[in-house]
């Protein structure tokens, strides 16, 4: 009987430690899995937070981002970097991050979709086709749960110079502060 007892617990320790799912069977006959502390959000659930909670999106954001925001100086002869911080993050709401085609008036063709699309990663773009990017987003799951690592928007890109970032930036807080009232 203890024999026993010393196996079924070191199958029980070895099937937690090399995350197989191990079950336990109550004293009643239930049978209820055991956590093995490897549990993954879905990144569809992720996602409806995400974009519909300004404190949640705010959370769920490795600022400052990988990729800088370059802006083209005055004389347009330099670049200059500056860090993708939190004040300079336009808040996404559920329609921006949509996968979709549409044709627009002028006969351009208007795409977003997940170019990456794994289980621990996903990398979102929008953009005309033949055209340059509006927005990428990089998704990572870190340690069981969804972050956003990396961007580009176009909020920061195209004809902006760098004199101008005070004023993005401005216009960036102002659309965040009516998503705040919003989507709180």
């Amino acid at each position: 009987m203890k024999r026993n007892y010393f196996f079924t617990l070191g199958l029980l320790v070895a099937g937690l430690a090399l995350n197989f799912p191990v079950q336990v069977k109550s004293l009643s006959g239930e049978v209820y899995p055991l956590a093995t502390g490897t549990e993954q959000e879905n990144f569809e659930e992720f996602l409806e937070k995400f974009t519909g909670s300004a404190a949640f999106q705010y959370s769920r954001i490795k600022f400052p981002l990988t990729t800088p925001i370059i802006l083209v100086t005055e004389d347009g002869e330099e670049e200059r970097s500056f860090p993708f911080t939190r004040d300079k993050w336009p808040l996404l709401d559920r329609d921006v991050i949509k996968e979709e085609r549409l044709l627009d008036e002028h006969g351009g063709v208007y795409v977003s979709h997940y170019v990456v699309n794994e289980a621990n990663r996903k990398e979102f773009e929008a953009g005309y086709e033949e055209s340059e990017l509006d927005l990428r987003l990089v998704f990572n799951l870190l340690d069981g749960k969804w972050f956003l690592t990396d961007a580009y928007a176009g909020w920061y890109g195209f004809d902006l110079i760098d004199t101008d970032l005070p004023e993005a930036v401005n216009a960036v807080q102002e659309e965040n502060s009516v998503f705040k009232q919003i989507y709180p």
